[in-house]
């Protein structure tokens, strides 16, 4: 079997992935704050680290997985300035901060079904472990690592001589661009916090006591306290997107390590941004972000087109995002599964999955993920010269790792009656060759959420 090799941000290099106990991996993924909707960028992180899991899986790991749901402390500063962002967006939308942390979990909950992303082992609430993050605090607090302000606790990162091995930053420049939000109490600018204090005269919807005041936790001690907690010894993964990287894992890893005295996570992942047009990454800062719902689903668009365009860019390359770009997904998507559906049609007897192609297929996958090549590979067994049986053996067991739901692809629903209405009319329109009214109607139909195929034997209307 050729090896797993994976990027490690910490180490800046490839190595051959070794997990920490034999064929047991423990994986961590930074989760949502849901104070919004997740945008289709957030969603490219979470699809790769989708991947990575079923690569894990690939190659015979068991794997316990655990993801976080930021839901108080995440503050819009990520320097532990400015507004919380729940008690924020419940301003935004007269509701309580427990009332937009469940709406927008659930939210992401079904963005992520969507995807055919699969669900963590674990998911676990800020809210729900703050009794683990105070005994976390504590620690570093028996150990010297803390101080007070009169807004907070606060970590000293001077007392942490390997500050910045993650990021790999001039920790000079680093301070300097931590200066941009100042806070005259903190020794030093790249000082973080630990726990907020509630500000005087103001209750908060989300507050707690605490040994040192009432008030609530900082956003990075969650990620340190519920990966020890549910992952235990198993510190073998931890991912999330690149703009975690300088402030928010390297926080992670400086508590961490302060509090324990080992080593935290052995591979850091990262994946980088969606672009849009003018080069901006999508944040919601900027105000560019698009969700799954508005650009996908409401527009008849299957969100696999979406997991299936992210196969076209490496997980560590930032992808452009544009409506050609998804136009062609959407197309090779189709095309693919075109290819499929015969086979799975023709039935025939089980057959096991092809060893060159799949040695291919691993090799592609094995190498950091590198999903363009992995695709290049489905390609050339669709094309290859196989036993029908032998093909689709093979293209479903990819399928394991691609996600894509290509068993699916050949099932038939009943049509609701003005959905069979439209196809009727359509027939018509290709009949009279009127191709204007053909392609209104067909866009109409996958407006509905349905894929229309014109194929030799006719045209299909599949349920996406």
């Amino acid at each position: 079997m050729p090896p797993l090799v994976l990027y490690n941000t910490l180490t800046r290099s490839r190595e051959t992935f070794e997990p920490l106990f034999d064929d047991y991996v423990g994986l961590y993924t930074c989760g949502p704050t849901v104070y919004n909707y997740a945008h289709i960028g957030n969603l490219r992180t979470y699809i790769f680290e989708d991947i990575l899991k079923r690569v894990l899986r690939y190659n015979g790991y068991r794997v316990r997985h655990v993801m976080n749901i930021t839901d108080v402390g995440h503050l819009t500063g990520d320097r532990d300035m400015g507004e919380d962002k729940m008690e924020s967006g419940a301003v935004r939308e007269g509701k309580t901060a427990w009332e937009i942390a469940a709406f927008y979990t659930e939210a992401f909950k079904r963005d992520i079904r969507r995807l055919n992303i699969v669900e963590p082992d674990v998911w676990c609430r800020a809210t729900e472990t703050i009794d683990d993050q105070i005994a976390l605090i504590r620690r570093l607090e028996e150990r010297g690592y803390t101080y007070r302000t009169s807004d907070g606790i606060y970590f000293d990162t001077s007392l942490f001589p390997d500050y910045t091995k993650l990021s790999h930053q001039n920790l000079e420049a680093l301070q300097e661009g931590a200066r941009v939000e100042k806070n005259p109490e903190k020794k030093n600018p790249t000082d973080f916090a630990l726990w907020k204090f509630s500000p005087p005269g103001v209750q908060r919807q989300m507050e707690w006591d605490s040994p040192w005041g009432v008030g609530f936790p900082g956003w990075h001690i969650e990620c340190s306290a519920m990966s020890m907690k549910y992952l235990g010894d198993h510190l073998d993964i931890h991912c999330g997107g690149v703009d975690h990287i300088d402030v928010h894992h390297t926080n992670e890893i400086a508590q961490s390590e302060a509090a324990t005295g080992k080593p935290f996570f052995r591979y850091w992942m990262h994946g980088a941004f969606l672009i849009v047009r003018g080069g901006k990454k999508m944040a919601k800062s900027e105000g560019n972000f698009l969700t799954l719902e508005n650009t996908f689903v409401k527009k008849g668009l299957s969100p696999l087109v979406y997991r299936f365009a992210t196969f076209q860019t490496h997980y560590r390359k930032p992808m452009e995002y544009s409506p050609d770009g998804i136009q062609a997904a959407r197309n090779g998507m189709e095309h693919l599964q075109n290819q499929v559906r015969p086979l799975l049609e023709e039935g025939g007897g089980a057959a096991e999955a092809h060893p060159e192609f799949r040695e291919k297929f691993l090799a592609a996958v094995n190498n950091d993920l590198n999903m363009p090549v992995a695709m290049a590979v489905v390609q050339e067994t669709l094309k290859a010269r196989l036993d029908p049986a032998v093909k689709r053996a093979t293209v479903l067991d990819f399928d394991r790792v691609l996600g894509l739901d290509l068993e699916k692809v050949a099932r038939e629903e009943a049509l609701p009656p003005e959905i069979q209405e439209l196809v009727e009319r359509r027939k018509a329109a290709r009949a009279a060759r009127d191709w204007a009214l053909s392609d209104q109607l067909r866009d109409e139909i996958q407006r509905h959420g349905y894929l229309v195929q014109d194929r030799k034997d006719g045209m299909k209307v599949i349920k996406r």
